[in-house]
């Protein structure tokens, strides 16, 4: 019970101190600092845990590779959108989407999706303004707009390698890229089904939207690509061979830099710019969490406490994350902080059973899309000029079907 009251008192600091408008990597590391000292966690404990993570699992598992691995990979996704707008590919990308599809409830979906698909911080801003466009035009009301924006955006996230959150949950379960991708798939599946049945194919106005962009198909579709391909690799590299996604992401930023001949001079600014230490602590202070919560013996007392309230697996195994998710509105900190706990129920390597996971990724799933202090959303209701609750309503529906997709990979799983 006393590890339980000390994660609540953390995940308390956490958001109190989001709240506050603290940088989010500065927040999750005095969180995880908090969590360690209430602990009793010495640095010989932590070293200890350590050795042991050394000696007895895989390096996909150990917790020195996972920080180089995902501090890598979201200062080189950072890199990689610092170089597309240096080469002027993120500039004409907007406008080629908009010219490709004719369909505006097409347009309104496929934009903020194929753009999600480059998961900077706040990149939510990169699609808002052609969705805002194109949805004023046609008449559809600023709190759709916004919800769609929000919703098609997020569609990855179980999925997709350069959201830090999948190859993290990989390393911690010891699973296959493969395996985690096909079972996850069906959480974006359900939520792009949901909000297809619940944003798109709800009455809209009935004038049409003429195309923003009058260029050749061709033309278009040549600016897509010269925009996607470096994502299409390093998600290619990952499903089909396992390359952990920040070599990747660096591989592509290089050939996309020499591609398009940028000089020398500028690979040095590219770089730089593209570094932001926050996210090192975001993710040093994530794993610090995970380690002190088995350094100290948390996840043994918690699972203990409620086993012993009879709380049933799967309704622990999607709450729990869920919760964790709507308190802090953080993906990569919600899977440090819960799947701890949910590895005895889950298992890891050949044991493991990715259903569940699913169940679980769901549970985050749900709480990122309906909490109020997800970035994400607070950037939405600013830019679309609506409320909070408004976008929220729209929600229910798509985060239903995405809870139900869960439940039914976690059912399939036996």
């Amino acid at each position: 019970m006393y590890a339980l009251g000390v994660i609540s008192a953390s995940l308390a600091l956490l958001v109190g101190l989001l709240r506050l408008r603290v940088k989010l990597g500065r927040s999750m590391l005095a969180s995880a600092l908090l969590l360690a000292l209430l602990l009793g966690v010495t640095p010989t404990e932590f070293w200890t845990t350590l050795a042991s993570e050394w000696r007895d699992k895989p390096l996909a598992q150990r917790t020195p590779y996972m920080f180089v691995m995902l501090s890598a990979l979201l200062t080189m996704v950072n890199v990689l959108g610092m170089a597309m707008r240096e080469t002027g590919v993120s500039t004409k990308l907007g406008s080629a989407l908009h010219g490709l599809f004719r369909s505006r409830r097409v347009a309104l979906a496929v934009i903020p999706m194929l753009m999600g698909m480059l998961p900077t911080p706040g990149g939510i801003m990169l699609s808002a303004p052609m969705v805002r466009d194109l949805g004023d035009y046609v008449g559809v009301s600023r709190d759709r707009q916004a919800a769609i924006n929000f919703h098609f955006r997020h569609l990855w996230e179980p999925v997709w390698p350069l959201f830090p959150a999948v190859p993290l949950v990989q390393g911690m379960l010891g699973i296959s890229a493969a395996t985690l991708i096909v079972h996850n798939l069906a959480l974006s599946v359900a939520g792009l089904v949901g909000g297809t049945v619940f944003m798109l194919l709800a009455r809209m106005p009935a004038r049409a939207a003429a195309a923003a962009n009058h260029a050749r198909f061709g033309h278009n579709l040549r600016d897509v690509v010269h925009a996607f391909w470096p994502i299409a690799m390093v998600a290619g590299l990952y499903a089909g061979l396992d390359v952990p996604p920040a070599v990747g992401v660096l591989l592509a930023v290089i050939i996309f830099l020499v591609g398009h001949r940028v000089s020398g001079r500028r690979w040095a600014g590219v770089f730089r710019e593209g570094f932001e230490f926050d996210y090192v602590l975001l993710i040093f202070g994530a794993l610090l969490f995970k380690l002190a919560l088995e350094a100290g013996g948390a996840v043994g007392d918690v699972v203990q406490f409620l086993n012993a309230m009879h709380v049933p697996s799967y309704v622990l195994i999607f709450a729990l994350p869920m919760l964790v998710a709507y308190l802090t509105g953080v993906t990569t900190g919600t899977i440090a902080i819960s799947f701890p706990f949910l590895i005895p129920y889950i298992g890891t390597g050949l044991e493991a059973k990715a259903g569940l996971q699913a169940l679980a990724f769901a549970g985050v799933l749900c709480g990122l899309l309906i909490t109020p202090v997800h970035l994400c959303l607070a950037l939405s209701a600013g830019y679309f000029q609506t409320t909070l609750a408004r976008i929220l309503l729209w929600m229910i529906g798509p985060v239903l079907c995405i809870a139900g997709a869960g439940a039914l990979m976690a059912a399939l799983s036996g």
